[in-house]
């Protein structure tokens, strides 16, 4: 089974181990070995562990036992079998990783965090959104199916840079593994059992490798309909982007050849374009929460369209190309090039801060001011757009200096990057265009010494954020904004340790430093006070995290058990909070402190029957206002209540096996109150409850010999009725429920 390297499991592992670290890269306990068994399947089972590297946190291929941090490496298999009971792209995240919040089970990712901070997505080491204008849709973006692993690194990362503070999640696209051609044929069929809730996918996978020449694309295409809760009752579409009711299109391509001698150079391109996009045939009925009416009652669903509005949609593509030589000055050189195109519009809402105009508020008749003329109010969609492009370089050498165990890994990284958000139906900007340019150094380095790792790096940020002038929207006063420019200067560092004790077990120890933007947009759209520049406006300093960690790993002939436990702290932080005015996010910059461990175990009672289990608790703190004291707990829209997975796999026989799920969040009480020492009134106060749930899902595969693999998964079997945690704070219009029970079949055929 594939064991996630969550926690500090993928940092601590025992070189002298690795021989046994391929057992948590498997999705499924091995089946009793034949008597037969061949000397080839012995050979692709040490190629297999041999080649369990992360490329992602050090800019180079690192064995995970080398690199001094919690690290979680989801392989296929387990995308895989996440896969099997649901199509939601960020499901398998929240499954595995144990500091990953819960899914928001939609387009967007609203509420999904990482340790309380949101990570940096790379696909292919691309970025999938952008600093300057944080969507929440950077989570789905292709279709899985070509996901060959996912690369967590928790904490900040100096090899990254911006956008990199609280982790990295790297999502690594398939490469053929055999000679000659491969065609793999996926179709699912998907149902709630309602009238309108069946989905489908067609997909086709076609990979060819010969000698020095590899290829692999891929086409696929999902048909998703509405969502139902445990109850049977529609679940409503959310305002940031629903999957539900809508057609996901993915086309991916990626080719590379060896040349030179021995093969040392090697040239690769990709391509990938998807979209997903509403079908438009359900509007949003709002509910009401409890205590504000007499009968609380989830937001649903009815078939409509608002009229002239337009489907939304998530819209992302690019292009790569890498060059590699294994032979530079001792050396091997990586060159990335990227280009990424990235748009995405929003659902229609009539929010105040939609408005052009003076205008009744919602639910009344009137203007809030009856003697100023007011007209009717409109609804309207908002669209971000983004563009980059960047050059990303890694030079690694082994055995630096002529000193045995030493590397050291330097780079130049140059980025450029612009954004802007628009009021689509009305054609206004409420987000100006961004323009960001960044150049940043780097360099790591990393000493074994004998049974000790020893890790140090620098990142030097050299960056420049433009910004013309323009006017704010009608709810913001329409206030004049002087433009200008923005300097990000930083310097960044990170170091640690890892000590293998024997006996299985190892330690380590680090300190890292990250750099992000706080989500330029939203301080920018909601200047409403004439006079200010884009210069004077504090909400657009950065944040910088400092985090420390320790962390243990035990691994043994039938199981692992691995700890850690982290600090991060940022001065000048970022948090979510609900603006009164329009019930919707808005940035509260104060410090930070969010602590927290993590625990995650298997254990194999025999070659069949394997059982895994991970733990997370998260707590932060923050201010009421900057400056003022750390009472303030960080809620559910920054940070996840606890949460306990588990996982029993069974290989029945020896084509078949079967893998029953749960998953537990916490129920969680949050509460604060500041008091002014100055006169004694209580200025400030912070109250959040939220109810968890457990869920179970099941997944069940059957290969029948030279006729193709059948699955059959069920996503919350019990059919349980639950509200997502993140949904339980009163903001804009968000109050959902849960999916109920989902199944799918898939047969997949390879020749």
């Amino acid at each position: 089974m594939i064991k996630p390297l969550s926690a500090a499991i993928g940092s601590i592992l025992l070189a002298s181990a690795m021989s046994a670290s391929v057992h948590a890269q498997e999705t499924a306990p091995a089946p009793a070995p034949d008597a037969d068994a061949t000397d080839e399947a012995k050979k692709k089972e040490e190629v297999k562990t041999l080649g369990e590297v992360i490329v992602t946190g050090q800019r180079s291929p690192k064995a995970v036992d080398q690199i001094p941090g919690a690290i979680t490496v989801i392989s296929q298999e387990e995308v895989a079998h996440t896969l099997a009971v649901t199509e939601d792209a960020t499901a398998v995240l929240s499954r595995t990783v144990p500091g990953y919040a819960e899914s928001s089970q939609a387009m967007s990712n609203s509420g999904e965090n990482l340790r309380g901070r949101i990570a940096l997505r790379l696909f292919d080491g691309v970025p999938q959104g952008s600093p300057l204008r944080e969507g929440t849709r950077n989570g789905t973006f292709t279709d899985m199916g070509v996901i060959g692993n996912i690369e967590v690194i928790n904490g900040p990362s100096a090899s990254e840079g911006i956008g990199g503070a609280g982790g990295v999640i790297n999502y690594i696209s398939r490469s053929p593994t055999k000679e000659g051609p491969e065609t793999t044929i996926v179709a699912r069929y998907s149902s709630q059992f309602e009238d309108d809730s069946s989905g489908w996918k067609l997909g086709l996978t076609h990979a060819y490798k010969s000698g020095d020449f590899d290829f692999i694309g891929s086409i696929a295409r999902i048909e998703r309909g509405i969502s139902y809760d445990g109850d049977g009752r529609r679940i409503g579409m959310n305002t940031s982007g629903s999957v539900s009711d809508s057609t996901a299109d993915n086309m991916f391509l990626k080719g590379g050849f060896n040349f030179g001698e021995d093969g040392v150079q090697r040239i690769q391109a990709s391509y990938s374009n998807f979209k997903i996009k509403g079908h438009g045939d359900y509007i949003q009925v709002l509910g009401c929460r409890p205590g504000t009416c007499a009968d609380p009652i989830t937001n649903t669903s009815e078939r409509g369209s608002i009229f002239g509005s337009k489907a939304e949609f998530n819209d992302f593509e690019q292009f790569t190309v890498k060059y590699s030589h294994a032979d530079v000055f001792g050396g091997t050189l990586v060159v990335d090039f990227y280009n990424a195109d990235q748009a995405m519009r929003y659902l229609p809402e009539n929010g105040n801060d939609k408005q052009i105009e003076r205008v009744p508020n919602e639910g009344e008749t009137e203007c809030f001011n009856p003697s100023t003329p007011c007209g009717p109010r409109i609804f309207d969609q908002s669209e971000i757009d983004s563009k980059k492009h960047g050059w990303r370089t890694a030079w690694a050498r082994p055995e630096a200096f002529g000193i045995e165990g030493l590397e050291i890994r330097v780079g130049v990284d140059l980025v450029y990057d612009e954004a802007q958000q628009r009021l689509a139906l009305t054609d206004r900007v409420w987000v100006p265009p961004m323009e960001y340019d960044s150049t940043a150094f780097w360099t790591q380095a990393s000493w074994e010494i004998g049974p000790v790792t020893l890790s140090g790096g620098f990142r030097r940020q050299d960056d420049e954020l433009t910004v013309d002038d323009y006017t704010t929207t009608y709810f913001r006063n329409s206030v004049d904004v002087e433009g200008g420019n923005v300097q990000y200067k930083e310097n960044l560092t990170n170091f640690g340790a890892i000590w293998r004790i024997g006996g299985g077990f190892s330690v380590f120890a680090s300190y890292g430093e990250g750099f992000t933007l706080p989500n330029i947009g939203i301080p920018l759209r909601n200047i409403n006070t004439p006079g200010l520049s884009v210069e004077r406006i504090d909400d657009l300093f950065p944040i910088i995290f400092k985090n420390r960690e320790i962390g243990f790993n035990w691994r043994g002939s039938r199981g692992s058990l691995a700890g850690s436990h982290y600090d991060s702290r940022s001065p000048f932080g970022a948090s979510l909070v609900v603006d009164p005015a329009t019930n919707d996010y808005i940035l509260a910059r104060a410090p930070v402190r969010i602590k927290g461990f993590e625990l995650s175990g298997d254990w194999r009672f025999s070659p069949t029957l394997k059982v895994t289990g991970l733990y997370s608790h998260s707590a932060g703190m923050t201010s009421f206002y900057n400056g003022g004291p750390m009472v303030r707990p960080m809620g559910v829209a920054d940070i996840s209540p606890d949460k306990f997975g588990a996982s029993l796999i069974w290989n029945f026989l020896p084509q078949g096996d079967m893998t029953l799920g749960v998953t537990r969040l916490a129920d969680r009480s949050l509460h604060a109150r500041e008091t002014r020492p100055s006169n004694g009134t209580t200025v400030d106060v912070f109250n959040e409850e939220t109810t968890g749930h457990t869920l179970f899902d099941l997944s069940v595969n059957y290969k029948f010999e030279d006729m193709g693999k059948v699955t059959v998964g069920i996503e919350n079997v019990f059919n349980k009725q639950y509200i997502l945690a993140w949904s339980q704070v009163d903001f804009f219009q968000n109050y959902w429920a849960g999916r109920g029970r989902f199944t799918s079949v898939t047969y997949s055929y390879t020749f």
